[in-house]
C-alpha cells in the first residue's frame, strides 16, 4: 500500500487516509451487453440533449454533468461525492493542513470577517493582527456581501505574494491598514495546557500535522510536570469531525502496548483489513480520560473505541455522532475526484459505530445555556442533537437502534463552565470516584 497513490476518507464529512487507487474496472461487473444498463444511461443522454437545446435559458454543460453525477452519489449515502478539480485541491490541502496564507483562525460576525486568534509566529502573527479584529477590506474588496469561505480564500495564496487588509480595532481612533506577505501556515490541529498536575490535550483534527502535534504536546507537559506529580492526561476530541485514517491509528498506538485498533470492512470478506498497535505507551500507563461529544465523528470515534475497548482510556461526555463508514478517494485525473464509501470500521470488540456512536462510560451532560438557547428562539423541549442516525439516506449500522447517535455538541469557552472537563480532572485528582475509572486493563476480544 502506498500512501501517495491515494486517500481514503474517515471524516464526519471532511479528512482522508492512505488506501490503493482502483486502476481497472471493480471486480463482479457484469458484462452490460444486453442489459438495461445501458439503455438508461442512453436515457440519460436524451435528457442531457434536450436540456441543453430547450431549456429556456442556455445551461452550464459543466455543472449539468457535475450536478447529476453528484445526484447519483448523495443516492448512496450522505457522504459520497463529486468533487471538481478545486474541490480536490480543498481537500487536499485540509489533508496536509498547511497552505500558503496569513495564519489566523477566524469566524463570520456582522458581515465582517471577525479574527478569533492569530496562530503564534506566522505572518499575521509578526503583522500585529489581534485577536478580536474586524477585517473589513481585503485587497481593497469589501468584506461585506461575501461568505466566510470567500474572504478565507481571498487571503490564501501564493507563498510570497502580498494581502492588503483594513482593520476595524476597537479603541483605535481609525481604521488600520496592513500588508502581509503571505507565508507557509501549518493548520494547528493539536492544543495543550497544563493544567497543574494534569496534562490536557485537544485534538482538533486529523490531518498529518496530528500525530507529531500531539507527540510534542506529550513531551511539553512532561517537561512541565514532575514525573512524581503527574496525575494522568486528558483527551479531548470533542467537536472533533475527524479526517485521517492513518493519524487515527497513530494516535491511538501512542496510549496502546498492543492489540486491534481498528477494522474496516468492505462489500468483500477480503477486502477486511485490520490495524493493530504496536509496543511503546507515549504516556507511560498514566490514566487517561477521554471527552467525547455529539461532535466527535468518524476518527475520532475510531480513537475514542479504540481506547475504550482496550480498556486503556475511559471515556467521559455524551454520545458521539456516529460514522462508521470510511469513503475512498478516487483521482479522476484534471476532472476532479470521486469520494466513494467503500467500507464500514468497526471497534477491536467487533461493535460498528454506524448510526451508533460511541456510549461513554461515564455520561455527564453539558447543557446549552439558557442566554443561547434564547437567542436561538429554543424552548426547554428543543432538542439540537444531530448524529450520523438523523442524516437523510444514512447507511443502517449494524447496531443502530431507535435511540440512534449524536448528542448536544456545545463546549463552554470557560473551563470553570466546562462541566465535563472538570469531573475528567476531578477523576484523575481522585477528588471523585465512580466505578468505570481506571478502566480494567483487559483487551476486549476480537470478532472475527
Amino acid at each position: 500500500m502506498t500512501r501517495k497513490l491515494s486517500i481514503l476518507f474517515a471524516g464526519a464529512l471532511m479528512g482522508a487516509t492512505a488506501m490503493t487507487v482502483f486502476v481497472g474496472p471493480p471486480s463482479g461487473v457484469a458484462n452490460a451487453s444486453g442489459s438495461d444498463t445501458y439503455r438508461q444511461l442512453a436515457i440519460f443522454g436524451d435528457v442531457f440533449e434536450r436540456v441543453r437545446s430547450q431549456y429556456v435559458e442556455q445551461p452550464d454543460d459543466q455543472k449539468l454533468i457535475e450536478t447529476a453525477i453528484n445526484g447519483m452519489l448523495t443516492s448512496l449515502d450522505p457522504h459520497s461525492s463529486y468533487m471538481n478539480p478545486e474541490q480536490t485541491a480543498d481537500m487536499r490541502t485540509e489533508t496536509r493542513g498547511q497552505f500558503g496564507g496569513l495564519g489566523i483562525e477566524v469566524t463570520m460576525e456582522n458581515e465582517l470577517v471577525k479574527v478569533i486568534s492569530p496562530f503564534e509566529g506566522t505572518p499575521a502573527d509578526k503583522a500585529g493582527v489581534l485577536a478580536n479584529d474586524l477585517i473589513a477590506e481585503i485587497n481593497g474588496e469589501q468584506v461585506r456581501g461575501l461568505t466566510l469561505s470567500e474572504a478565507v480564500d481571498r487571503m490564501k495564496g501564493d507563498i510570497g505574494t502580498a494581502v492588503d487588509l483594513t482593520i476595524i480595532r476597537e479603541g483605535a481612533a481609525q481604521p488600520i491598514r496592513l500588508s502581509i506577505t503571505r507565508d507557509e501556515i501549518k493548520v494547528p490541529s493539536v492544543r495543550h495546557t497544563v493544567e497543574n498536575d494534569v496534562g490536557y490535550i485537544k485534538l482538533l483534527r486529523f490531518n498529518e500535522q496530528t500525530t507529531v502535534g500531539m507527540e510534542e504536546a506529550i513531551a511539553d507537559i512532561k517537561e512541565k510536570i514532575p514525573e512524581g506529580d503527574l496525575k494522568g492526561y486528558v483527551l479531548d476530541l470533542r467537536r472533533n469531525p475527524g479526517g485521517l485514517l492513518d493519524e487515527a491509528v497513530s494516535v491511538s498506538d501512542a496510549f496502546l502496548e498492543k492489540g486491534e485498533i481498528v477494522s474496516t470492512r468492505g462489500r468483500n470478506a477480503e477486502e477486511t483489513r485490520r490495524y493493530n498497535a504496536r509496543i511503546g505507551d507515549d504516556i507511560d500507563g498514566k490514566p487517561l480520560v477521554v471527552l467525547v461529544n455529539g461532535g466527535s465523528a468518524s476518527a475520532s470515534e475510531i480513537v475514542a473505541g479504540a481506547l475504550q475497548d482496550q480498556g486503556r482510556a475511559t471515556v467521559v461526555g455524551t454520545r458521539s455522532f456516529g460514522k462508521g463508514s470510511v469513503q475512498t478517494i478516487i483521482p479522476l485525473g484534471a476532472n476532479g475526484s470521486l469520494r466513494l464509501t467503500t467500507a464500514l470500521y468497526y471497534t477491536p470488540s467487533g461493535a460498528s459505530i454506524q448510526g451508533r456512536g460511541i456510549r461513554p462510560d461515564i455520561v455527564v451532560d453539558q447543557p446549552l445555556p439558557e442566554e443561547i438557547r434564547a437567542q436561538m428562539g429554543l424552548s426547554e423541549d428543543d432538542e439540537l442533537a444531530r448524529g450520523e442516525s438523523s442524516l437523510r439516506g444514512h447507511i443502517q449500522g449494524a447496531e443502530e437502534d431507535d435511540e440512534g447517535s449524536g448528542s448536544l455538541d456545545y463546549v463552554p469557552p470557560e473551563q470553570a463552565d466546562d462541566l465535563q472537563l472538570q469531573y475528567a480532572l476531578e477523576l484523575l485528582r481522585g477528588t471523585k470516584t465512580h466505578a468505570a475509572f481506571p478502566p480494567k486493563q483487559e483487551a476486549a476480544s476480537v470478532a472475527n
